[in-house]
Order: C-alpha cells, then sequence, then structure tokens
C-alpha cells in the first residue's frame, strides 16, 4: 500500500474513534463544547503517544532486541505524557482537574492518565506487531513464489535439451540407415519444436493442443521405427477448453520407447487418456525391453514428478509400476 493510502486510513480510522466515543460522551452527559474541545485536545496527545512508540520506540530499540532500553524509553514516555498532561490540566482545571469542588491531586491524575498511557501504549505495539507479521509473511510468499518459479524456468529448460537429445538421436538412426523418411522424420520434429519454443510460454496450454503435440511424437517415433512401432493410443471425453500444464505427459512416452518393447504387434504401448470437464486419467503401459537401458539414467521422470508436485499440489496422483516384465504409470489429474 502506497504511503498516502496508509496516512489516509490512519486519519480516517482515528476521526472515527475519536469522534464515535466524542458523540457517546456529549449524548450521555451533554457536555459543553469547550468540554469536546479538551476531549480532542487530550486524544491528540494519546494519539501523539500512541505514533511515537509505533514509528520510534519499537524500531530504535524493539525491533532490534534492545528490550532493557526500550523498557526504560517506556517508563520515560509514561512520565513525560503524564507530566505533560498534568501541566496542560493546570490552565484548563476547571475542565479536567475539577470534580465538583474538590481538585485531583498530581497522583490521582498522574495514576488515571498512565493507565490511559499503557492502553495506548499497547495498541500500538499490537497494530506493529501485526503489520510487521503480514508484511513479512508477504515478503517470505514473494521469495517462495520467486524460487518456484525460478526451479520451474530451471525444469523447463531441461525439457527442451532432453527431448532433442532424443530426438536427434532417433533422427540420426535414420539417417545412418539412409532412410528415405529422414526429411519427413526432420519436418515432424520441426513441428515439435515450434510447439515447444513458441507455444509453451504460458503456465498452461489448451489440452487439445498438448493432446496434437503427443501426437506428433507419436508419429515421429512410427517414422523412426519405419512404421513398425506398434502403440495403441486413444483419447476419450470431450476435449473443449481445458488447459494442462505443458510438455508434462512426454517423458512417460519417451520412456516408453526408449526402454519399452514398440516393434512388437503382440504387445503394443498402450496408451489411454481419459478426459471430463475437470480431470485427466492417463494410463500407458508396456512391455520393458531388457537390453535397452540407459547407463547415464534419465531427467525425464524426475523433472516431471517435481512439477507435479509443484504446480498441482494436492490435486494429482501419480502411480508407477515397474514389474519384472511391464511397466505401468497412471496419472490422475485435476486441470
Amino acid at each position: 500500500m502506497k504511503k498516502s493510502w496508509q496516512i489516509f486510513w490512519h486519519v480516517f480510522i482515528w476521526v472515527l474513534i475519536v469522534g464515535f466515543f466524542g458523540y457517546i460522551i456529549h449524548a450521555n452527559a451533554k457536555l459543553s463544547t469547550t468540554y469536546m474541545l479538551v476531549l480532542l485536545l487530550y486524544s491528540v496527545i494519546d494519539i501523539s503517544l500512541f505514533y511515537v512508540n509505533y514509528l520510534y520506540l519499537i524500531p530504535k530499540f524493539l525491533d532490534k532486541k534492545q528490550y532493557g532500553k526500550y523498557a526504560i524509553a517506556i517508563v520515560v514516555a509514561i512520565v513525560i505524557f503524564g507530566a505533560g498532561k498534568y501541566g496542560l490540566g493546570l490552565f484548563l482545571k476547571p475542565y479536567v482537574l475539577m470534580h465538583g469542588k474538590v481538585e485531583m491531586g498530581f497522583g490521582e491524575f498522574f495514576l488515571s492518565t498512565t493507565v490511559t498511557n499503557i492502553i495506548f501504549l499497547l495498541l500500538s505495539a499490537a497494530l506493529k506487531f501485526t503489520v510487521d507479521w503480514f508484511l513479512n509473511e508477504r515478503v517470505q510468499r514473494d521469495l517462495e513464489n520467486q524460487r518456484l518459479s525460478a526451479e520451474l524456468a530451471f525444469l523447463k529448460s531441461q525439457i527442451n535439451p532432453h527431448f532433442l537429445f532424443n530426438s536427434l538421436n532417433s533422427i540420426y538412426s535414420l539417417a545412418y540407415q539412409r532412410s528415405a523418411t529422414t526429411p519427413d522424420a526432420i519436418l515432424k520434429l520441426s513441428e515439435i519444436m515450434r510447439y515447444m519454443l513458441y507455444d509453451c510460454n504460458d503456465n498452461k496450454v489448451d489440452l487439445s493442443k498438448e493432446l496434437q503435440y503427443l501426437q506428433n511424437y507419436i508419429d515421429l517415433q512410427k517414422i523412426r521405427f519405419s512404421d513398425k512401432a506398434y502403440i495403441d493410443y486413444k483419447v476419450e471425453g470431450k476435449i473443449l477448453n481445458q488447459q494442462i500444464v505443458p510438455l508434462l505427459l512426454i517423458a512417460f512416452i519417451e520412456n516408453a520407447f526408449k526402454h519399452g518393447v514398440a516393434n512388437n504387434p503382440l504387445t503394443p504401448i498402450r496408451l489411454l487418456i481419459d478426459v471430463d470437464e475437470e480431470h485427466l486419467h492417463f494410463y500407458m503401459q508396456n512391455k520393458k525391453h531388457t537390453n535397452n537401458r540407459d547407463a547415464s539414467g534419465g531427467i525425464g521422470l524426475n523433472n516431471v514428478k517435481r512439477r507435479l508436485n509443484l504446480l498441482y499440489p494436492n490435486k494429482y496422483n501419480l502411480d508407477i509400476r515397474d514389474e519384472a516384465d511391464t511397466y505401468t504409470v497412471e496419472l490422475s489429474l485435476v486441470l
């Protein structure tokens, strides 16, 4: 909040408080205008003590954990403001110190005004601690958001090189075999990279575009296998205006082609995506290829798990079953 707005709200609230109590006192006691002016004058003194503590004493001593100096400063402030109120009362004796025909002594007056001073000091301390707590929470939240944004940017930056590395390996294999489908593979890869570079800059993309991206990747793999890649791929449900975090599902499909058996029509890769208005269910199963292991390990699955934790907290369920012959992934997601 801008400083000018802070000042406005402070003034507005004090006017409301003083006006409210002034109205109550005047309505009940039928006090004269002079009494009301005295009430206003002493209210200004109490509010001044409030801000002396709020703006000076707490930041100078208490925030720096100088508790002894702060206690001394509070006592001095109570004495100074109490004595000042009594001195002002001497000039306004009929309205401040006189109760009928009995004049209030310094000790009695100082004791009563000390109670008022302590109340305003406690109010200022409570406001200061509340404001500081909210400010600290906002700072911590902003720092956490910045950290998460930086982590997500880093995770996303890993995807493109990881995907490109695997795809170029596939195209290299085609070129090495002097396959006539190499140009088609390069064209398909260019479409995929265009999506990754230009359509995935937002936090979420249309689900229809993401599914088309998956289809392009599958087509690229079929070219790689000379149309001998067998995958049973189905999308069920209505694709309307749902959105999803981009590049979230590709890691599972990559691993199926990389580590699974894709060229056996008897054991095709099974991929089912079931969608409704608010949920997506992803099911994939492939037969494991025991001779196809990535010695360096992959970053894909760890990446997607971390992104799920960050972007879909408490909104997903991931079940991965790594069995002797098959590898199964089930992901349920609240879109």
